[in-house]
């Protein structure tokens, strides 16, 4: 438009066209935003952003599910970050945030706060971890893989693990919509590497959660990304604990306590 200004042979678009053009610049925005992010409840007003990476297809919508089901999976925990990082990064320097991660959702929790410290320096207020070994962990390390297996196979494991509706691993037509992203996820968690912080990038606490009937996981092994306080607690049930209603209540509290407190310290 300067360009088109600037030279005589054009008019001046009206004020109006200027308008239309922000107003189109806002709405890609958000639809950029919306095809990534999920949003349950839109608080504007709210003094922190808590973002939630999942075990998986939900909250940070990935490729290959949901709106983005014609999108190819993501092969590395890098081209999630790069997503990710694209729409989120304006709100991360808009106001504090908090992180939350469970099970695959930790590890990809963990990438992205080390990538938006080394690299845009900015950091969260608290991260919250469940469910899983620190990536760097000889635990992790370790885990057998599973993204390999036959759909069979890999239905009985989901079935062990708990947190997926029998109903619905019975069912073929629906397993054949979710089974792909789930292995996508698996493959991506399972093949991410990368080195124990030798000193810690982080000076926010960091606070763990696991189920007691889950197979241990190496939580210890997070407090090398921090400075700041470290805590881990246990809660009953297996690996999808938080899905409890007791515990979800706890989580949920917990979590508010600690955004408030922090906050205030902030300001």
């Amino acid at each position: 438009w300067q360009q088109r200004a600037a030279d005589s042979r054009f008019e001046k678009p009206e004020k109006k066209t200027i308008q239309e053009f922000l107003q189109h610049c806002k709405r890609e925005k958000y639809l950029k935003m919306d095809k990534v992010i999920t949003c349950f409840s839109k608080r504007p007003e709210a003094c922190v952003r808590l973002i939630c990476f999942p075990w998986a297809v939900y909250s940070i919508r990935l490729p290959g599910r949901e709106s983005r089901a014609k999108e190819p999976f993501f092969q590395n925990m890098q081209e999630i970050i790069d997503d990710v990082i694209t729409v989120l990064l304006p709100q991360l320097k808009e106001k504090p945030f908090a992180l939350f991660g469970h099970s695959f959702g930790a590890m990809t929790c963990f990438a992205f706060a080390e990538h938006v410290k080394k690299v845009y320096n900015l950091e969260p207020i608290h991260v919250f971890l469940s469910g899983a070994s620190a990536p760097y962990s000889e635990a992790r390390l370790q885990a057998p893989k599973r993204s390999h297996l036959s759909d069979e196979e890999f239905i009985s494991w989901l079935t062990s693990i708990g947190g997926t509706p029998p109903e619905i691993l019975a069912k073929a037509e629906l397993t054949k919509l979710f089974l792909p992203a789930l292995k996508a996820d698996l493959y991506v968690a399972e093949h991410y590497r990368c080195t124990r912080p030798s000193t810690p990038f982080l000076s926010c606490p960091v606070s763990c959660f696991d189920g007691k009937e889950d197979s241990p996981h190496d939580l210890q092994a997070w407090r090398s990304m921090t400075s700041g306080d470290f805590t881990v607690q246990m809660l009953s049930g297996g690996h999808f604990y938080l899905k409890e209603g007791a515990n979800e209540k706890y989580l949920l509290d917990h979590i508010t306590k600690h955004l408030e407190t922090a906050e205030m310290d902030y300001l």
